[in-house]
């Protein structure tokens, strides 16, 4: 069968043949329809990711939407090595699959599942975020916040607030659930002053801000706990949830803003949370798309073009692959 096959750490996956799966108990023998390229996907297959087999050659792929062999449309995580998701057949636990409702499609079921999920899985097992609460979401421009943004409000949040780099980007996120927009520039002055930013949050959390969902960490991080930290009310802690590292694997925390503050930092990701409730939280993104009109932006690519689509930058599109 065609596949993506990488061969070693670091290394682009090629286009090329690779043995087919067979199917045994408790697996399903999958012809994939859709897979979506993500940052989990790209960790898992340089090794970096800490789910990742480290076994070469493998075909690439983490997750994606196929038919079963039964003829089952269905949306599908973390194929058996050294299968991936990224070739015409792909072999799956049972218990991995969770099945497409009807009106979403098999290029958005693929594009929204991994970060959607990870939005979700994040208010629900970790903040247990409750109706009326409000939500800052850090690093919001991106797909994956732009997501949060959505499910936030989705989920019940009254107010959201919304942080990222590019001006014009946060203002789209108003049409989407976002009500108050927060632009920085981390790392260089802030054009009204380097205290702009800090000084802009600290207004919001002095207002009440329950939820943090962080997809940077780093310098914007720190600001935002220091800010969470000076401007808190007494006894009220803000559950600081912590996603991603756009911006870096390292903070700076000053053990002041812990001990002055109810700040509760938690984590949220493979591991932290039950496998069984992350897959809960996969057919809750699923069955939510038409409900609450999730907006995600493909780009659906052939998968013989993985070579020159796999280090290409799609800016706010989030790139499919689909068989050639």
């Amino acid at each position: 069968m065609k596949a993506a096959i990488i061969t070693g750490p670091g290394k682009t996956p090629i286009y090329g043949d690779f043995s087919e799966p067979t199917a045994g108990p408790g697996k399903e023998l999958i012809t994939m329809s859709a897979s979506a390229l993500s940052h989990f996907t790209k960790g898992r297959a340089s090794g970096a990711h800490y789910s990742s087999d480290r076994a070469f050659p493998a075909v690439v792929g983490a997750d994606g939407v196929g038919r079963t062999q039964d003829g089952r449309r269905m949306y599908f995580v973390l194929p058996e090595a050294p299968f991936g998701a990224l070739a015409e057949m792909t072999l799956v636990r049972s218990g991995q699959c969770v099945q497409v409702p009807t009106g979403v499609d098999d290029v958005t079921a693929a594009a929204i599942v991994n970060p959607g999920m990870s939005a979700w899985a994040a208010f629900a097992e970790r903040a247990r975020l409750k109706p009326g609460e409000t939500v800052l979401v850090n690093g919001a421009t991106g797909i994956a916040g732009r997501l949060a943004v959505q499910i936030a409000k989705y989920m019940g949040a009254s107010k959201v607030i919304a942080t990222g780099r590019d001006k014009d980007a946060l203002e789209e996120l108003k049409a989407t659930g976002a009500d108050v927009v927060i632009p920085f520039k981390i790392g260089t002055a802030y054009p009204a002053g380097a205290n702009e930013y800090e000084n802009a949050l600290k207004e919001q959390f002095a207002n009440g801000v329950e939820v943090v969902l962080d997809y940077l960490w780093g310098e914007s991080a720190e600001t935002a706990i220091v800010a969470a930290a000076k401007a808190g009310k007494e006894g009220l802690p803000v559950r600081f949830i912590q996603v991603g590292g756009a911006s870096g694997d390292d903070v700076r925390l000053p053990s002041a803003a812990l001990r002055s503050s109810a700040i509760v930092l938690m984590g949220s990701g493979i591991n932290s949370i039950p496998f069984s409730s992350l897959l809960s939280a996969i057919n809750n993104v699923l069955q939510s798309v038409i409900p609450a009109n999730l907006q995600i932006n493909t780009r659906s690519v052939p998968l013989s073009d993985i070579e020159k689509t796999w280090n290409a930058d799609f800016g706010k599109s989030r790139v499919v692959f689909v068989p050639s």
